[in-house]
């Protein structure tokens, strides 16, 4: 806390909450609660710091406003990249949205996920520049004052606990830091390698096609539920729309020799798709292909669209594949 209370300035204070709100991994709760103890010594005005720290909060979340105003679902689909499940991320913020309107973005910043989804969320359902900015400016009041006043209160035991914690922390930082940040590294690392491994196996529009049409043995799957709100969305003729989770729950998949896969997203780099190779892959299943450039390059080649999918069960049972535990619809989550 003392290197807080010594660096805390009222431009730093605008910094640290502009670059929180961009998403960026900026302490600036720690920045508040200094300014608030900084604010209760008469060494910063308690209005100036809430002002300041307020224009911050509204001037980044504007950015993401008007990103999801221009953008959409593709400033969404980054911003829940590297949840468990995009999809369900996606469609359960739009629902909380849609039921609370602007008006949850008077709590947004309080509940840890919302916050970051709430501002592209109001420009992508057409909530009007005025109304987003006083609802934001309301939540980031009620925010940033909350740690401002904390701050304000118990100047003297934050530093005190500072203090205790400091050996402590040195301590953590080497027993379970280095690890956690080594185990990042590995996992970007992997998935890198990964990508690079499955590029030999994409498999461009054109030539699945061409498999299609010859009635050879190829399953499609369709990743959309897993990527994006997937409702009215078309697909390849003959796909199943499957959710990658039911994949990784599976603890044995039999894939007979002579059956190819292909998988496809959205997105242009396949980066859902590697993911999900990757995690067949695990399982032994080395048939398995990445169409390239996903859903768009196989509709920019004038390829047909189709609303109505496989059902997985009965492909599954015509490419002779096996899973344990057997394939069940996913549940419909609230």
């Amino acid at each position: 806390m003392s290197y807080y209370l010594i660096h805390t300035t009222y431009p730093i204070l605008f910094v640290a909450v502009f670059a929180r709100q961009l998403c960026l991994p900026v302490p600036a709760i720690l920045f508040l609660l200094s300014s608030g103890a900084l604010a209760g010594a008469g060494k910063l005005s308690f209005a100036g710091i809430l002002v300041i720290a307020v224009l911050g909060c509204v001037l980044a979340d504007s950015v993401w406003f008007q990103a999801g105003r221009v953008a959409g679902k593709r400033v969404l689909r980054l911003l829940c990249a590297l949840t468990s499940d995009p999809g369900y991320c996606i469609k359960r913020g739009r629902a909380v949205f849609q039921k609370r309107g602007v008006r949850l973005l008077l709590v947004a910043k309080f509940v840890p996920g919302l916050d970051g989804i709430c501002p592209p969320l109001a420009g992508m359902l057409g909530a009007s520049l005025p109304s987003f900015v006083a609802y934001d400016a309301g939540g980031a009041s009620l925010w940033a004052g909350a740690y401002i006043f904390c701050g304000f209160l118990f100047a003297k035991q934050l530093d005190m606990v500072a203090k205790q914690l400091a050996v402590a922390a040195n301590f953590l930082i080497i027993v379970l830091g280095i690890p956690l940040l080594a185990m990042f590294f590995w996992r970007v690392f992997m998935l890198i390698r990964m990508i690079q491994l499955l590029r030999p196996l994409q498999i461009t529009p054109a030539e699945l096609k061409q498999h299609l049409d010859s009635d050879e043995k190829f399953g499609v799957i369709d990743l959309l539920r897993f990527e994006d709100d997937c409702e009215g969305v078309a697909g390849i003729p003959g796909a199943i729309r499957l959710a990658p989770p039911e994949i990784r729950r599976k603890k044995r998949i039999t894939i007979p020799s002579d059956v190819n896969i292909v998988i496809y997203c959205r997105s242009k780099n396949s980066f859902v798709s590697a993911r999900v190779a990757a995690a067949m892959r695990k399982h032994g299943i080395r048939g398995v292909h990445v169409l390239k450039g996903g859903l768009d390059a196989w509709t920019a080649q004038g390829f047909s669209l189709s609303d109505e999918f496989a059902d997985p069960a009965a492909e599954l049972q015509r490419l002779g594949i096996e899973m344990t535990p057997s394939w069940h619809p996913p549940s419909t989550r609230p």
